[in-house]
Order: C-alpha cells, then structure tokens, then sequence
C-alpha cells in the first residue's frame, strides 16, 4: 500500500489502462509536453507518444466532438476540459451527441468516452474557473456521472470510468490535486454506484464529495468533542446512485444533511434530498438540511470566496442546529 497524490493516483489510471488497452488515449489543452495545466498528465507523451497523447486546438467543443466521432468508431478517449466552466462550449457534442448516441441508434452504437472535467474552487481563481456545474449532467440521460474525493477512489473510479460502455463525466477538484492517500499497489474498477461510509456516526448522515468530503470530516471531528456523532457518506458516484448505502446510513441516523461546493439551488444535493423524500421518509426524523454554495457566482477574493462555499464550521453548526431542535 502506497501513499500518493491525488493527481498521481488519475495519472497511474491512465497509464495502466493505456498499457492495457491499445485504444485509450487521451485529448485535451497542453496535456502533452507540458503535462496540463495541473500536471496530472506529465510524463505519458514521452511514455506513450504524440498518437496517444494529443494536444488540441484550444477548442472544447472540437476536443470533445472529436472524441465522440472517435468513440463510435471504436476507440476509448479520455479527453480532458482544463476547467469545467468551459464546458459550456461543448455542450451539444456532449448532451446532444455523446448522451443520446446510443439511445438513438436503438442500441447499435455508443460513446464510451470519458470526460474529465477540473471542477470547483482552488483560491481566487474567480467566477469564470471555480464553478461546480456536476448537476447539469446528472440532469442529463445517458450520462454517467462521478466524483472521487481520495486517491484511491480516483484511481479505481477512472479505470471503471474508461471501460465503461457509456460516456462518463468524471469531476476533479482543484483543491484535492496534491491531497495524498493510500492505494493500493494493484486496484481494481470500483463498480460505478457504490458508495462508501467513510466514518461511523450514529446523530446525523452527512452526504458529501468531493473537496466538500474533507470539511465534513473536519466537522464531524469537531462535533465529537461536544458529544455529537456525524457519519459521513460519501457517494463517490452520483449517477447511479447509491440509494441503498443512504438507506443504510439513515437506518442509524434518522437525519440527513447534504453538503456540496455548488449553489444550493438546483444543486444534487436537491436530487438526494428528494430520493430520501421519496423513498425513506419513515426514516427521517426531521426535515432535510443542505449546506451548499450560495446563489452567487464565485468571488475573486479569497475572503468573500471562503465566504460563500460551505466549509466544516457551517456543516458542523447545522448538524449542530438538527440534534438541538429535537432535543427541544
């Protein structure tokens, strides 16, 4: 069991399935010689070649239609949007053309690509590059959708990500690049779907990912010095979803509180609150409570940037705010 980077953990997925399968290769911005703007393709030109590891036209729309005309003529791209925002222009190739494909086509055709898409804040990097924009692809039918928090899920959940028979959105966070974890020497794909209870709590379920993952864990450390017990579930997927871990987890809880980076209106934590809704109410022993992003476009200054993402002092005081008013 090794301790890497986070970068270094999607960067081994990459060259183990590309070593494995002679029709992955990768698309994107500067991913080649100068191993992208995060550094998490550095080295696989040289170890690959410039066939497999393609530097593109700063052009998404041409990136990402380029690999669903490769996709559907057999071929496994990975390409790479260096910042989620820029998504926006390619969004027919991907909502229109990859996420329909073989919908349209009766089953006879599919994009089995990969969209890696650098997501979230990472210190004054403003309201054009910061944005968590994961909902807008949940909401789309035929898109896969996941969002790793360790080194070790970013590894296993890339590797299911490229063998996967459909396009699969995978979201990374800035913030979570350089964060190191434990990975173990020969990983296998973990089965899109599956999440993961990544500390024991028996008061309140809080359901995060990504770099929001890490503030719940801080405030459920800070919480257990006042005699408060959260446990965090973490989806890791978010399409599929894992409905039968949240069902688990509220069996001990009873209450839910949902936390993610993008604003709260719209956001998936909506989507969870609605699948508890729907399918454990007898569970719930209060409403449901999110802390999200608010309704505004992301500030440049790090003090107003802090101010409007969720961090483990406002998870924790809503966690806090949910056992005090039933104890009332």
């Amino acid at each position: 069991m090794r301790t890497i980077a986070y970068s270094a953990a999607i960067r081994e997925a990459l060259a183990e399935e590309m070593e494995r399968d002679e029709q992955v290769f990768l698309l994107g911005e500067d991913i080649g010689e100068s191993g992208g703007v995060f550094g998490v393709t550095k080295g696989l030109l040289d170890r690959f070649g410039a066939d497999r590891v393609l530097d593109t036209p700063i052009s998404e729309e041409v990136i990402v239609g380029a690999g669903v005309g490769a996709s559907l003529l057999g071929g496994r791209p990975v390409v790479e949007i260096m910042f989620s925002d820029f998504a926006t222009l390619a969004m027919d190739m991907i909502v229109n053309q990859a996420a329909k494909t073989h919908y349209m086509t009766g089953g006879r055709l599919s994009a089995p690509m990969t969209i890696r898409l650098v997501t979230g804040t990472a210190g004054a990097t403003a309201a054009q590059h910061s944005q968590s924009l994961e909902a807008w692809f949940t909401h789309t039918p035929g898109l896969k959708c996941v969002a790793p928090s360790t080194p070790a899920d970013a590894k296993a959940l890339m590797k299911a990500a490229i063998r996967d028979p459909d396009p699969v959105c995978f979201f990374e966070h800035k913030l979570l690049y350089n964060s190191k974890g434990e990975v173990p020497d020969d990983i296998e794909p973990l089965p899109l779907g599956q999440g993961r209870i990544v500390r024991e709590g028996s008061d309140v379920t809080v359901v995060a990912y990504l770099n929001t993952r890490v503030e719940a864990l801080a405030a459920a450390e800070a919480l257990a010095e006042e005699g408060v017990s959260l446990e965090v579930f973490d989806p890791r997927s978010l399409v599929p979803f894992d409905r039968d871990g949240l069902r688990a987890s509220l069996e001990k809880t009873g209450r839910l509180l949902i936390a993610h980076e993008a604003p709260a209106r719209g956001g998936f934590g909506a989507e969870i609150a609605a699948i508890a809704a729907g399918e454990c109410w007898e569970l719930l022993r209060g409403p449901v409570v999110r802390v999200c992003g608010t309704n505004t476009p992301i500030p440049y200054a790090p003090e107003l940037e802090g101010f409007v993402i969720p961090d483990a002092a406002r998870i924790a005081a809503a966690a806090r705010q949910m056992v005090a008013s039933e104890a009332m």
